[in-house]
């Protein structure tokens, strides 16, 4: 195969993904970000593993699927991954669960598992992954694989040099490539608390207080939280933390009194779905991959496989 100079916009988990699995294709690959921007939300990922806050389509149920499987591959607490149990609420009937249906192992939950009001729930197995190691790892693994890093904004394509380019650039990419639909930044709050052992994860996205979710890492656990539409503030408020920290300790008692370690906002890149072509009128070869919604994690090995097989295929 040819190998192709290759430029990737942005380095968060999809950048870094798409990146990998170009470079491991015989590519060289230039990642270019622009560090500590405050919208990227990649380190304030809860990331257990389900796609949320995405349209569940059949395209986006089967990245999803092909990501799980390579998390578990991946499974390693040296890389920030591990496979833990959990329980997730269903209190409308409309929920859909359709990304559920290959998961191995999945048991409903009786009476006394869900809490008052809700329709019912199951408790599966899926990978969780503690971003503030696995960025780090996957970082580590993209440098040994020979990609170069760039540090600098990009306000124009024009300005970048390569035979192929990725725009993976979460809330911004609409900034460098035509898109008819706008993107709409999904503001999420989380708290982390010490972690005493904890390891089961739980989720509520329709709790009557708000999104409710608790995800214990190896060394905290990551408590939320918010989806807001429309929201850009990336400032912590306390107001929000105080409901948040009301919220999980209703649902899991075992939290009460335990310290805060840390605390973040992030933003999600909200689109009706995501986007993951080649744009057809840019000066040179394009690809966009983004608008995630709250999923890129959980999309981010099935979207760089899927990238590679574009580039390849060309």
């Amino acid at each position: 195969m040819e190998q192709k100079q290759v430029a990737v916009i942005g380095a968060g988990v999809i950048g870094l993904s798409i990146a990998h699995e170009l470079a491991h294709a015989g590519h060289a690959v230039t990642v270019i970000a622009d560090d500590h921007d405050p919208r990227d939300c990649s380190p304030l990922a809860g990331a257990v593993w389900f796609p949320y806050g995405v349209s569940l389509d059949a395209d986006v149920i089967e990245l999803s699927e092909r990501t799980r499987l390579r998390f578990e591959e991946l499974a390693d607490a040296s890389r920030g991954i591990a496979r833990r149990s959990g329980r997730f609420i269903v209190r409308l009937p409309e929920t859909d669960m359709a990304w559920t249906d290959a998961l191995p192992g999945k048991r409903e939950l009786t009476q006394e598992e869900v809490p008052d009001g809700a329709l019912g729930g199951f408790r599966v197995t899926v990978p969780v992954i503690d971003m503030s190691k696995y960025l780090v790892w996957l970082r580590a693994i993209v440098e040994q694989l020979g990609v170069r890093f760039e540090r600098r904004l990009i306000n124009d394509l024009a300005s970048v040099e390569a035979d192929v380019k990725i725009v993976a650039a979460g809330l911004r990419s609409p900034e460098l490539v035509p898109d008819a639909e706008p993107i709409i930044p999904r503001r999420g709050q989380i708290v982390r608390l010490e972690n005493p052992g904890l390891t089961d994860w739980y989720v509520d996205d329709d709790a009557p207080g708000g999104l409710t979710y608790v995800i214990p890492r190896f060394d905290d656990i990551v408590c939320g939280g918010t989806d807001d539409a429309g929201n850009a503030d990336a400032e912590h408020d306390p107001d929000i933390e105080t409901g948040i920290l009301e919220r999980v300790t209703a649902a899991m008692p075992e939290l009460q009194g335990l310290p805060i370690v840390s605390r973040g906002v992030g933003l999600r890149p909200g689109r009706s779905e995501p986007r993951i072509e080649w744009i057809t009128d840019a000066a040179s070869p394009t690809i966009a991959c983004y608008g995630h919604g709250g999923a890129g994690v959980s999309m981010s090995w099935g979207c760089a496989e899927r990238v590679a097989d574009m580039v390849r295929e060309r």
